[in-house]
């Protein structure tokens, strides 16, 4: 697969608190690291996220008295699953893995920083109208091919890549520089959805 200057890597949350050990592990989390710092080098635009979230926040079960992680509330904008405390501000989770090459990123972009809603698109927080601003850096920079990799494939990166192919982006999906939650057939549930929006899925052997 041939990278040109109009492509961009999209990175999504590759963070301690996503990773082995941490407070909302997926399972094999690290292990999307090495691919993504092996593609990311084909890139010339990288531009990485991060969940950064206060302890308020209205994800987070423990801030529900009688509420567990993984149940749902309803709030303004619809369904939100209330998921452990994570990806605190300022808190060693919520830092990049230490093993991620940064070094390559032309910008950072943070998300679920306001406290009463959540974040999983890196386009759009989960009202589906607040902009994090990516859009417009996106357009400006005149970048037309969006490729994703990350944590979690059925939820943030999943967010992501239908967002930007609803912005008329064409979109790829690294899957095997991703992993997933799979909470209630959310995996199965994501791979029906690119199908549907046109969303490729190629495997980390496309860039070699």
């Amino acid at each position: 697969m041939k990278i040109s200057d109009r492509d961009v890597l999209l990175v999504i949350d590759v963070q301690n608190d996503f990773c082995t050990g941490g407070a909302l592990a997926v399972s094999g989390g690290e292990k999307v690291v090495p691919a993504i710092n092996r593609i990311a080098q084909k890139f010339t635009n990288v531009v990485l996220t991060q969940d950064w979230h206060p302890a308020d926040h209205v994800s987070f079960a423990p801030n529900h008295p009688g509420r567990q992680p993984f149940q749902t509330i309803e709030l303004d904008y619809g369904t939100q699953v209330l998921w452990p405390t994570h990806c605190v501000q300022g808190t060693a989770g919520a830092e990049f893995h230490r093993d991620l090459d940064v070094t390559r990123a032309s910008l950072v972009v943070r998300k679920g920083f306001r406290r009463v809603i959540d974040s999983y698109s890196a386009l759009f927080e989960n009202d589906k109208k607040t902009p994090t601003g990516l859009l417009g850096y996106l357009r400006e920079r005149k970048l037309t091919n969006v490729f994703v990799a990350g944590l979690a494939l059925d939820f943030c990166v999943r967010f992501s890549a239908e967002d930007a192919r609803k912005a008329g982006f064409e979109v790829v999906v690294i899957e095997d520089a991703c992993r997933g939650i799979d909470l209630d057939g959310s995996v199965a549930a994501t791979h029906r959805s690119f199908r549907e929006l046109g969303i490729a899925v190629v495997s980390l052997e496309a860039f070699l």
